[in-house]
């Protein structure tokens, strides 16, 4: 009995594993998730372009920030709050992406929602930070790079919060389900891949 109970136990993992397998390969092979994965492939080499030239800058002088005329001070402690407030939100992505493949709507919405609300957090912070910066683009070669940089993150925040905005009123509205969410997994793609970016530039810009 115990080796029938124990092969019947291993065909119910076999079975789950095979539907997680065939729908994960599904999801490989869409054209919209390849589609996404390519646009993060091009986006990768805009930031490199971007953080080449901070690199430029951080490296031709011995002193780093350095201008003659100008004191920069960079907040490092109120923007790792910050950045822990997109750091987390990875996480409620993730729950979001979790709960609808389990199909879970309250997770999904809760989810969605604490994102959301996490990514417009980090944005108003981070536009607090530039009113409360001694310094604007124009004052010489670092501060251009700076507000180029978490400019552009910025940016890639905004549409983030743009297609969880709209994520999220689907999913109140009845729509996904454990079999069709793919817009979710572009959109949980896309905005790992920003938190990614910031955490590294956080890392680059503020703290070395």
């Amino acid at each position: 009995m115990s080796a029938i109970a124990a092969t019947a136990d291993g065909h119910g993992h076999d079975a789950a594993d095979h539907t997680a397998s065939a729908y994960h390969d599904s999801l490989l092979r869409s054209p919209v998730f390849l589609g996404m994965v390519m646009f993060i492939g091009s986006e990768i080499m805009l930031f490199g372009s971007f953080f080449t030239a901070f690199f430029f800058v951080r490296f031709s002088h011995a002193e780093y920030p350095y201008d003659p005329n100008h004191l920069f001070e960079i907040p490092k402690s109120t923007t790792g709050v910050n950045t822990a407030i997109l750091v987390a939100s990875s996480f409620t992505m993730h729950w979001a992406l979790v709960s609808i493949r389990r199909g879970k709507r309250f997770g999904l919405i809760a989810g969605l929602a604490l994102t959301l609300i996490m990514g417009l957090t980090f944005l108003g912070l981070q536009m607090r930070e530039y009113h409360s910066l001694g310094f604007v683009p124009s004052d010489g070669a670092f501060s251009t790079t700076f507000f180029a940089l978490t400019g552009l993150h910025g940016l890639h925040v905004f549409v983030g919060a743009t297609l969880l905005a709209i994520g999220l009123l689907r999913a109140c509205r009845g729509h996904y389900s454990p079999d069709e969410h793919l817009g979710l997994e572009v959109t949980g793609l896309y905005w790992h891949f920003v938190d990614v970016v910031w955490v590294f530039l956080y890392t680059v810009v503020y703290l070395l």
